[in-house]
């Protein structure tokens, strides 16, 4: 989604100066709100930065820095702040990219869906036929049926890595926003329980498939770490649930914006092992970001916990104690959601 400038009428992301002690990525979600009207879950781990020259009211023109974080729209609102200021508009990357000046804007929007990654998703495959007809929530078992009988590891690959993304979506919405909540908590329960089908599926292909894409053992690697983070992510909303938590620390959003934008990468790399060798550079890319941002997140975490000790830790013990369970039930979510990209790596290495 772009916005027009104000007074030039061309056409930018939203953006402003960090005011009121708010961290950078809470202030780029506050402006996304009331330049563009909308609302969702940001990471704090910014894409990239580029660099404009802003013009003063007193007629200077000064270089000004911007950092860019991506924000997962979950809302958009029909009255906000600047809403008879500026145009609001959602473009394809492509079209975004041409649409803005800065030349180094327009690289970081192009990365965040490269060439590649578009020409793998154009595949048409049985999953997609399904998913389009019936929502990825359901059954696997459905489309199962529907592949070729010597095995495609790469259409089960892609079939976890959604239900991974949706867990992660729905874990999003039960920190966030509180309306919903068991349904929100019913959702990632019922994602891990598809995506359990799915590593079933998998593993039986491995024992009966004799060439397989990649050797066996990598397969196993690389599902087993997937699966690890849908399975941290149902742990964590049963602990929400047996402690009846309904409000949750700012750190413990940041960390599960994080989530969500470590799933949207793996959402486009996933299909990129369809060719390692064409492939491999961007795959190296986004796992590289993976562990930047499983970087960010041991900050937050540690930060998270030092603050609930203070608030809790002395007069309120169980209070910290529930605390400390959520977090560290999210880092774990993103230390396995960093394993996949180990595991994707390992198969770059040994195959690019």
């Amino acid at each position: 989604m772009l916005v027009t400038s104000r007074e030039t009428k061309r056409w930018v992301i939203p953006k402003g100066n960090i005011g009121g002690g708010l961290t950078a990525h809470r202030a780029a979600a506050e402006e996304a709100e009331e330049e563009a009207g909308v609302v969702g879950a940001v990471c704090p781990t910014p894409l990239g930065s580029f660099r404009y020259r802003k013009r003063r009211r007193n007629g200077a023109q000064l270089m000004v820095d911007v950092e860019v974080f991506p924000l997962a729209v979950t809302r958009e609102l029909d009255d906000w702040k600047e809403k008879g200021q500026r145009e609001r508009r959602w473009f394809n990357l492509h079209d975004a990219a041409n649409a803005v000046e800065e030349q180094d804007l327009r690289d970081l929007i192009r990365s965040f869906g490269a060439s590649e990654f578009k020409a793998a998703a154009r595949r048409i495959t049985p999953l997609d036929v399904v998913t389009t007809k019936s929502g990825i929530n359901t059954m696997f078992g459905w489309f199962q049926r529907l592949l070729p009988r010597q095995g495609n590891f790469f259409d089960l690959f892609e079939a976890h890595v959604k239900t991974v993304v949706a867990g992660a979506d729905a874990l999003n919405r039960l920190l966030h926003n509180g309306d919903n909540r068991a349904d929100h908590i019913r959702e990632v329960i019922e994602r891990e329980n598809d995506a359990d089908e799915i590593i079933r599926e998998i593993l039986h292909l491995v024992r009966k498939t004799f060439l397989t894409p990649f050797d066996r053992s990598a397969i196993i690697s690389l599902v087993s770490s997937m699966d690890n983070a849908i399975d941290e992510m149902q742990a964590a909303v049963a602990a929400i649930d047996l402690y009846e938590m309904r409000d949750f620390e700012q750190e413990m959003k940041d960390i599960v914006s994080i989530i969500v934008d470590s799933t949207r990468v793996l959402a486009e790399a996933m299909p990129l092992l369809r060719d390692v060798a064409r492939n491999g550079k961007r795959l190296h890319e986004l796992t590289e970001r993976l562990v930047r941002m499983e970087g960010h997140a041991d900050s937050i975490h540690a930060e998270g916990l030092k603050q609930a000790y203070r608030k809790y830790g002395p007069g309120e013990p169980m209070g910290f104690i529930v605390r400390r369970e959520i977090f560290n039930h999210l880092e774990r979510i993103v230390d396995a959601l960093e394993d996949v990209a180990n595991e994707i790596d390992g198969i770059v290495i040994d195959h690019s």
